[in-house]
Order: structure tokens, then sequence, then C-alpha cells
């Protein structure tokens, strides 16, 4: 895995996530590139890479780089990691993969042509205890699975004066608080499972229709310094709910908002068996909450020792030592990594890949065509 290399292109929030944890994995980020040279100058130095790359091209031409993290606005994932393939590198991108399902199935394809590997960073998946609830349910500790009910609330975008560009649709796409924050509800459940959903109903709303834009630069999750607006009118979602049908007659629903005052970014599942039920979250993400109905509840806390053969692994610190947001992005990259390492490109794929990202903006067109249209939809893995 040490041989191979990396390059970051995006350095806000997520894309200092990604170069710390790579470093933590021990691979070697060749450089950075970001909105500007200057701002790549200006990472380089900061963030100590050897390289400030000053455009694409001038990544792609980097031998030495062979994995390129795609950690950018969504507009532009799907030309990034598609340059990228097509200079011979694997791409781990950002969700979601594209910003329609015209332009994920062609990534797919190039990915393929190319013999390189894409993957998605639904990284949430990797919480050690998630881990375990996906052994445990695919041991039938809990029985058939029944009911799945799912959350992920965020109050960073409550007030008129919040913004970021995840806002426009042009950058972030036509939905966003499903998109952003509800796909990371919908990889989870559906792989904890295994169950794919097959029919959606959904009520989505925009319940701030105007936002006062700064007439400045603004990083998420950060307050503008301008004191200067322009109001704007907004489309996408603030928050939604949807109800689920999965395979095998299993059912499920959702709840997204960015707009929860107090929740920060609170990811909650709940897994309804017909011998118990496994719940978690991620306030409180080094427990897991086994039910009874029989015998007393159960609360597992996170210790690689009282862990699965299977899953112990994605654990990297003794019990009693708390693991969280920052660890499920290593632990995916040293599955993906691992994965690129070892040659087979035919072997099974345990992390999310761009398939999982085009099913996830499946999904999303038919949420958004439910909510326009208010009724059930099917969705079409076509």
């Amino acid at each position: 895995m040490a041989k191979l290399r990396a390059a970051v292109i995006g350095v806000g929030f997520v894309g200092k996530a990604h170069l710390e944890s790579l470093r933590r994995q021990g691979i070697p980020v060749q450089g950075v590139l970001a909105s500007s040279p200057d701002r790549s100058q200006h990472y380089r130095d900061t963030l100590g890479v050897d390289r400030a790359y000053s455009s694409l091209d001038d990544l792609l031409a980097d031998k030495s780089v062979d994995v390129v993290h795609v950690c950018t606005p969504n507009n532009v994932h799907f030309e990034e990691s598609k340059a990228a393939l097509e200079a011979g590198k694997h791409v781990m991108c950002e969700k979601p993969l594209a910003m329609d399902t015209v332009e994920s199935p062609e990534l797919i394809e190039v990915a393929k042509k190319q013999k390189r590997v894409g993957g998605v960073t639904y990284n949430l998946r990797y919480y050690p205890l998630a881990q375990e609830a996906h052994s445990l349910i695919a041991k039938g500790a809990i029985g058939e699975p029944r009911l799945v009910h799912g959350s992920f609330l965020q109050d960073w975008l409550l007030y008129p004066t919040d913004w970021n560009w995840r806002l426009e649709s042009q950058l972030g796409g036509e939905l966003r608080a499903i998109s952003d924050i509800g796909t990371h509800v919908l990889d989870t459940v559906t792989w904890l499972t295994g169950r794919k959903v097959t029919e959606v109903c959904a009520d989505l709303a925009t319940m701030l229709p105007v936002r006062r834009k700064p007439r400045g630069r603004v990083e998420s999750f950060q307050k503008a310094a301008s004191a200067e607006f322009d109001d704007v009118k907004i489309t996408t979602d603030d928050c939604g709910s949807v109800l689920l049908h999965l395979e095998g007659g299993l059912r499920g629903v959702m709840t997204v908002s960015q707009i929860s005052a107090g929740r920060k970014a609170r990811l909650g599942w709940e897994i309804d068996g017909s011998e118990g039920s496994l719940a978690w979250q991620s306030e409180d993400p080094n427990t897991l909450w086994i039910g009874r109905r029989t015998q007393p509840n159960e609360i597992m806390l996170k210790d690689p020792a009282l862990m699965s053969p299977a899953t112990r692994g994605y654990s990297a610190y003794p019990g009693g030592h708390t693991e969280g947001y920052a660890d499920t992005f290593a632990q995916l990259f040293k599955d993906f990594y691992a994965y690129i390492a070892a040659g087979d490109l035919s072997a099974p794929r345990s992390f999310p890949t761009f398939e999982t990202g085009h099913e996830e903006l499946i999904l999303c067109d038919a949420i958004l065509a439910s909510s326009r249209e208010r009724k059930w939809v099917s969705v079409n893995y076509r």
C-alpha cells in the first residue's frame, strides 16, 4: 500500500479530512489542487505537502500520482473524475458521484475501460459499530429485518443568513438535504440490511425560500465574513421525509434536515428484526443498542476485543478509546487502497463503488419525482 501515492483536489473542510486520513494510512500525498494557483500554494505551505498544482492538467501530468481524491463542489465531480481516470489514475470521489444519472454511468464505463478503481466517499458506514451491526445482521442475530428507520439532522443552514455553495442548484444539484446527507442514510441502511430500495414516497420542503448570499467567500460550516448580502431565491430542499419499500418486503422511513437547531451532524438508524433490534447514532458513536423482547436489552461498547473477527479490524484503538468521524475516512481508505494494491479488479469490493454512487443518484431521481408528483415512485436501477 505504501507504494501508492495520492493527490487531493479541493482543500476545504472535507479535502483536509481526506488528506489527514491518507497520512494515517501511510499513503504519501504528492500535492494539492485548490480553486486557484495562489490557494494551492497556500495549502501546500500550511498542510506540508510537496506540490501545489496550478491546474487539473498539471496534476494529471504528475506520473507519481496513482490515486486522485476529488473533494470539490458537486458540479465538477464528473469532469475531474473522468479526466483522472483517462489519465490512468484511480479515483476516490466525494458524493454525489456526478450531477445526474447521465454522467454517472459514463464514469463506470470509463473506469472499466481504463482498468482503474472508482470509489465514492460514503464513509459513514465505516464507524466500528456500524461494521459490527452489519456483521450481526448478516449472521441473523436479529432475525429477519422488517423495519428500518434513519435520520440525519443538522442545523448549519437554520437561518436565512446561513450560506454555502450547496444552496445553489447549478453547483450542488436539484436536491440538497437529500443528496448531501440523505444519501448517507440510504447507503448505510441498504448496506446494513443487504436490501435495495424498490419504491419511495417523498415529502420535501424548502422552508427558507429566500436566503441572503454574502458578497464574499464562505467556507463550509463557517460564518460569512462579509456584511453585504444579496437576496437569492432557493429551490433546493431544506428538509424532507421519505417512506421506503425495500426488497423482501422490508419497510422503512427516513427524515433529513439541515434546519434542526442543536443538531450539528446527527446520523441515526435502527434496524428492527423478527428476533431483535439494533440502533446507533453518531452523537454517541461508540455504543450500539441491542433490543430484545424476552430478555434485557444490551448496550455494546466499542471494543475490538468484543467485536466479531470480521469487523474488529475496523476499530483502530482499544476499548475505552473513542473513535469518530475522522476515523471513518481512514477505515474507508484502508479498504480502498488495499483493494488497489492487491491488483485483482475482479474481486468483490467491500467499499462504496462508482456503482454505489450511480444507484444513489437513481434513488435521488426517484425521491425528487415522488415529491413533485406527490405519489409513490418505483426505483428503476437501469
